[in-house]
């Protein structure tokens, strides 16, 4: 056991430190690596799978348990042959535990399954000690020994590539139960070389992608959080200079493969081949070999091959030192790789803490992806800064003239600064580019109702709702539409349809307690106003209204709490004030109106109605005052 336990530490190395130092020291770099990023903002889809998510997760965090378990079943494996107690045999309880464990890594994310793979190639190249180039002499040479039981048959190895299989099948078929076989839906932007009709500029970009992804294990200093809409310009034809990435990476790639299968050494075969499958077996999924993928580059897909990547540099720079004298200089080398690559952790780190950092640190990288342009464009304008937010969308969508979500955007921001032709334009562009864009639709209904366009606004509301049958905020705007016309029931059914798919929707109740008050439906306005702050009790807006309505019904004691409540909550509120000093003037509580009244004025001095009703209640003091004395 102790011989065979010794083999496999030539193969998968023990750390030359102590167990406990080696942990520590490995510990500790990644903590300062990412140190700047841990009290950082939530970011890009952050927002979504986070801020806005009720089932809450973290983002990225499918990549890294599938690699953890992943890592984990490989482990398993090679513990197979550990516990046995002598070369060729192996624990089948551990054989199967590798196999579940991969099946965990798949369902964290479906490239976890190609562990199973990475194993079979290790057990046969690697445990087995299989020789490529003698196999090939021997077919070559016609040697009768290749018909005689081999190493193959032996060992049990036909047994765990049985396990292995049978293993990977049947994950592959609960996945295919469970999901089903159809894949995901990409578009062009996405992945612009799946959608080119040359098989060979299919071929020629898919290579120069897997370049990309050598060169970013090789220099990772070219990095960008998206990688889409025209961040990488399709190869067209083969005088491209891009081409040579391709060359350079199939020398590499082919040479050390050779090395792998046919090298005398058969030390050195077993660590190429351990190395070279953790880089390419991960990485196949995301190759487009088999199926289309989503992305042209993802960072993310390169945790699991960045092993395969390590353990070849570390055999490299093994090799060079026995061959030079200078040791000091290959460790000076490696200590330098080492602290450049932690620099860079740090520095990427720190671009994640904030939005604005991570989208602008990809504005060098990627300056032709509309969609970076976007999100700068859309950072800006969550901060106020719309004149800024109006350049980076429209870039955006010159870079990607169909870019419908730039467009929906700038539209909006043109909206709110009464710019309605274009922002018209850019909308029904919008909805004609994708007819299906319910926000575009609605907010195309709110230009065209500003324009006095009744009738479109109208149609622009219900198409949103045909393709977004569950949308709140179409609905509230559709009913604002309606209270205009004067159709005053179709408005509250508007409204109340809002309410129902969304109850804490606080505009919409407030619109139906104002149209109920104002058209004197107090008792309807009433129960209506009374249910909403069941729903949303800390509502001011809510406390405020139905406090006006109470009001209006001599319920002056109740109407007084919620807007004291109201004033509390927000009590530099000018509106409240007032409403609250005509309460106590009809009340007949007049040191208090006048008291309001003049806290109203303090916070808004242009309020007109305030100052006439303050006006008749300074004449009517003054009038009591003269009867008195």
């Amino acid at each position: 056991m102790a011989e065979w336990d010794a083999s496999l530490d030539h193969i998968i190395p023990s750390a030359v430190l102590p167990p406990f130092w080696a942990k520590f020291l490995v510990g500790f770099a990644s903590l300062v690596c990412f140190a700047q990023s841990y009290d950082g903002d939530f970011v890009f889809d952050d927002s979504e799978a986070i801020v806005n998510n009720k089932v809450a997760g973290v983002v990225g965090r499918a990549d890294l348990l599938g690699a953890l378990f992943f890592l984990l079943s490989f482990l398993g494996y090679c513990k197979a042959f550990r516990e046995t107690n002598k070369e060729g045999t192996h624990s089948t309880f551990w054989v199967l535990l590798s196999i579940l464990l991969g099946a965990v890594a798949m369902l964290c994310k479906e490239q976890g399954i190609t562990v199973l793979g990475l194993n079979a190639i290790f057990d046969i190249l690697v445990i087995g000690k299989l020789n490529v180039l003698e196999i090939v002499r021997k077919v070559l040479c016609k040697d009768r020994s290749l018909e005689s039981p081999g190493m193959l048959q032996t060992g049990g190895l036909l047994f765990r590539m049985t396990l292995l299989a049978l293993g990977g099948a049947g994950v592959l078929y609960v996945r295919w139960k469970i999901m089903g076989t159809g894949p995901p839906a990409f578009t062009e932007v996405d992945n612009p070389a799946s959608f080119a009709d040359s098989m060979l500029v299919r071929a020629i970009n898919y290579n120069y992608y897997y370049s990309l992804n050598a060169w970013l294990l090789l220099c990772p200093w070219w990095l960008c959080f998206d990688w889409s809409m025209g961040c990488i310009p399709l190869i067209k034809s083969v005088g491209d200079w891009r081409v040579i990435a391709l060359a350079a990476l199939w020398f590499c790639l082919i040479g050390l493969i050779c090395q792998a299968l046919c090298s005398e050494d058969s030390h050195k075969r077993r660590i190429l081949t351990l190395g070279l499958g953790f880089l390419i077996i991960p990485f196949l999924p995301a190759s487009n070999l088999f199926f289309r993928v989503g992305f042209v580059v993802a960072e993310r897909v390169l945790y699991l091959p960045s092993a395969g990547y390590c353990m070849l540099l570390t055999f490299g720079f093994a090799v060079l030192s026995k061959h030079t004298k200078k040791k000091k200089l290959i460790a000076a080398l490696i200590l330098g790789i080492l602290f450049l690559n932690m620099l860079r952790s740090v520095i990427r780190s720190g671009e994640w803490r904030s939005e604005d950092q991570l989208f602008r640190s990809a504005l060098s990288v990627c300056p032709l992806n509309a969609k970076v342009h976007y999100n700068v464009g859309k950072n800006l304008a969550d901060k106020g800064n719309q004149t800024a937010a109006i350049r980076y969308y429209r870039e955006a969508v010159r870079l990607n003239p169909k870019y419908v979500h730039a467009m929906n955007n700038l539209g909006n921001i043109l909206k709110e600064r009464n710019e309605l032709q274009e922002a018209e334009e850019l909308l029904s562009l919008a909805v004609q580019i994708q007819p299906d864009f319910a926000a575009a639709w609605m907010n195309l209904g709110i230009v065209q109702n500003s324009l006095k366009r009744f009738q479109a606004a109208e149609q622009s509301y219900l198409t949103a709702i045909k393709h977004r049958r569950k949308y709140p905020d179409c609905y509230y705007n559709l009913g604002r539409l309606y209270a205009d016309l004067n159709r005053h029931v179709d408005a509250l059914n508007a409204w109340r349809n809002a309410t129902v798919l969304k109850p804490e929707h606080s505009l919409a109740w407030n619109n139906m307690i104002i149209l109920l008050d104002n058209t004197g439906n107090l008792a309807q306005a009433e129960a209506v106003g009374r249910e909403a702050l069941e729903l949303i009790p800390n509502d001011h807006s809510l406390m405020f209204s139905l406090a006006n309505v109470l009001g209006k019904s001599q319920k002056y004691k109740e109407s007084e709490a919620l807007f004291l409540k109201a004033i509390k909550a927000h009590p530099n509120t000018a509106s409240y004030h007032g409403n609250l000093a005509v309460l106590y003037h009809r009340w007949g509580h007049l040191d208090l109106a006048k008291k309001h009244y003049e806290i109203s004025l303090r916070l808004d001095p242009t309020a007109s109605g305030t100052k006439e009703n303050y006006g008749l209640l300074r004449r009517k003091l003054e009038q009591m005052q003269k009867k008195n004395v």
